[in-house]
């Protein structure tokens, strides 16, 4: 049957291969369609298309925010990402009373999940279901560590240097052991007293981590040392600038944000995904490495196709496809209107509806 690309379902099959207006060649007969296959057919600007006749009435699955984690993934992967939270809080302690931790103890506890993440991409999704309020500080720790095995992995890292960079962002917060719990989940604004000891976390995890490990990779230190350095010279503990602060502690740096941004406090809020973004985005002309935050913002951004926006004039639509460059500015559907607002600049994005 023949349909406007309006109308196109996800499991859609086409029938023909499809053209653009300049007769290039855009999917091939047989194509199963994605999200990112109908987006692809609004960028070439084709009308309509000759798809299977649809055999059952059920609306479509967009690739969202909630619904892009494979069904049989959660329930196996919930209990590697609570042991991996529980037994950091176990090297959170000793690490407390003794100051040392063993590489073994390191691996029992993370590396369960690391099975878990090499096989699921949508972060995104994994941290939106399993982020409780509970345990911030320990949970932190696991997401970071998450994350960072992503964007090293985004960056072109190996396999074997992603998974080195993912262990160092689990262990980057390992200094603040050494902070008192009166200060480290105070409700309230911290002194400036209080804020100085908690500078020191940085100089605790470095040497916990010198202390603990033999022949250990050079990331880890590093990353728990300088994962609050800035390039704008802003950061601490010893207010390096650009090139002086190690690339590992650059995407420990982007990741270390984000993960604060979105998560649940007692104290605050969990911030809209989209807004985190934006914030890291204006991050990267100053304080953050651009290539690395630009890199991670490009992976996190199509998992808001499918998502309900609310744009400044009160309209509300749904974003059917995203924009390699202008990461904040996607392609709306609004009724049977398309507004591309890379070109229609008087739009702009207000909230995403979760």
């Amino acid at each position: 049957m023949r349909v406007h690309i309006s109308d196109l379902k996800k499991g859609d099959i086409l029938l023909k291969d499809t053209f653009n207006g300049y007769g290039l060649h855009v999917l091939s007969k047989g194509t199963i369609l994605e999200q990112k296959d109908i987006a692809k057919l609004f960028q070439h600007q084709v009308d309509y298309v000759d798809v299977e006749n649809r055999t059952t009435t059920e609306q479509p699955v967009h690739r969202t925010l909630e619904t892009s984690v494979h069904p049989k993934w959660l329930p196996n992967v919930r209990p590697d990402y609570e042991n991996a939270v529980k037994g950091f809080e176990e090297l959170f302690l000793k690490a407390n009373t003794g100051g040392i931790l063993k590489q073994d103890e390191v691996a029992a506890a993370f590396q369960p999940l690391l099975k878990n993440f090499q096989m699921e991409r949508d972060v995104v999704s994994m941290l939106l279901l399993l982020n409780t309020a509970d345990d911030y500080t320990y949970q932190h720790s696991v997401q970071v560590g998450m994350l960072s095995y992503y964007l090293a992995s985004w960056l072109g890292y190996s396999e074997l240097e992603a998974l080195e960079i993912s262990k160092a962002g689990y262990l980057h917060d390992i200094g603040k052991s050494k902070i008192p719990d009166s200060i480290l989940n105070k409700p309230a604004s911290l002194t400036d007293e209080e804020f100085e000891e908690v500078k020191k976390h940085t100089l605790y995890g470095h040497d916990i981590i010198l202390n603990s490990f033999e022949n250990q990779s050079p990331y880890l230190a590093i990353s728990a040392l300088q994962h609050h350095e800035r390039n704008d010279g802003s950061g601490y503990p010893h207010g390096l600038t650009g090139e002086q602060i190690h690339p590992v502690a650059k995407i420990t740096a982007v990741v270390d944000i984000y993960s604060a941004m979105i998560s649940e406090r007692v104290y605050k809020k969990k911030r809209d995904l989209f807004y985190v973004l934006k914030e890291l985005h204006k991050m990267s002309f100053n304080e953050l490495d651009a290539h690395t935050t630009h890199t991670f913002i490009k992976h996190m951004i199509p998992n808001f196709i499918g998502k309900k926006a609310v744009l400044e004039s009160g309209e509300v639509g749904t974003i059917v496809m995203t924009h390699p460059t202008e990461f904040f500015r996607p392609l709306i559907q609004i009724g049977d209107r398309f507004i591309d607002l890379t070109v229609d600049r008087q739009y702009e994005i207000k909230e995403i509806i979760f």
